[in-house]
């Protein structure tokens, strides 16, 4: 039988958070585009990283690509 034993005061690795659009660079009035058939990927990006970073973004689909901007 396996044997598990416990182990005390070890530090838990940070988290990692990598995003894939440049949301933690942008400013105010800033946008990007991504391909129109990465638009729920983008579009759940944006919700994703608008509650963890506390910023809103906005998107509309242009054409052929989808637009997003941070608004605050």
């Amino acid at each position: 039988m396996l044997e598990i034993s416990v182990e005390r005061r070890v530090p838990m690795p940070a988290l990692r958070r990598v995003y894939a659009y440049p949301y933690e660079s942008m400013a105010i009035g800033d946008s990007f585009t991504v391909p129109k058939t990465d638009r729920a990927k983008v579009l759940n990006a944006n919700y994703r990283a608008s509650k963890r970073l506390g910023i809103r973004l906005q998107s509309k689909t242009q054409d052929d690509v989808v637009r997003t901007w941070r608004v605050s």
